[in-house]
């Protein structure tokens, strides 16, 4: 899978760590284990664990005792680069990358939901992965009123970190939609589910901090491995 776009490793790491705090794979007051041992388990660095580790102390879920070890200290809410996506593994969590298939500006699809008042969008066509396994096919549209252009390169895998440190933009909320629909045509050979299988179809409407809405997207996802997953606390 290319790493066009792809999230500083430090942070892919934070944001797996997170994940798995919020299903519940790592619990409040759990001692993980020596840096060592994780960095070898996920095939980095101890410099880039720790920096991830840092991360994580700086969003106060995590402890670090000198001469003890470092513990978990979990939290309702957290500022994650992917608070918003509900999507998990059907065993909990997931590191969340993604693929870009294509992006062009075109008018709006009629048949999406109204988000933004111009008449044009940028729709992102993508192939989502949960620690590898492909999970999702995604099909986004932001209002074109928010960027004059976009190009696959300058994407990271995720929108909303894109939007935030690139475009000034920070998505504030997001509405859920979640029935059923055919898996697209455009849906690459790799997706487990080819084009016109009915699958679970999430439909979201994301707004802004100034609480316009400026996204709409369709996600079809795969039932099979994947869990649509929403925490109430």
């Amino acid at each position: 899978m290319s790493d066009t776009g792809s999230l500083p490793l430090h942070m892919q790491i934070a944001e797996l760590l997170i994940r798995d705090i919020a299903a519940g794979r790592l619990v409040d007051g759990e001692r993980l284990p020596p840096e060592r041992h994780m960095a070898a388990a996920h095939g980095i660095s101890v410099g880039t664990l720790r920096k991830a580790l840092a991360a994580l102390q700086e969003k106060h879920l995590l402890e670090r005792v000198q001469g003890s070890g470092n513990y978990i200290r979990a939290r309702a809410e957290t500022d994650s680069v992917y608070a918003f996506l509900r999507l998990e593994l059907a065993c909990g969590g997931g590191l969340p990358k993604a693929r870009v298939l294509s992006v062009d500006r075109l008018p709006k699809d009629p048949a999406l939901p109204d988000f933004g008042p111009h008449s044009h969008g940028h729709r992102i066509r993508r192939l989502r992965f949960l620690s590898g396994i492909v999970a999702a096919v995604e099909e986004i549209w932001l209002d074109a009123g928010q960027a004059a252009t976009l190009s696959v390169p300058e994407l990271s895998e995720s929108l909303y970190y894109f939007y935030r440190t690139r475009l000034n933009l920070r998505i504030a909320r997001a509405v859920d939609s979640v029935g059923q629909g055919p898996v697209p045509d455009w849906a690459p050979a790799e997706f487990p589910h080819p084009p016109g299988t009915p699958l679970p179809m999430i439909t979201r409407i994301s707004h802004s901090h100034q609480g316009t809405p400026v996204e709409a997207s369709w996600t079809w996802y795969d039932p099979v491995r994947v869990r649509y997953t929403v925490r109430l606390k």
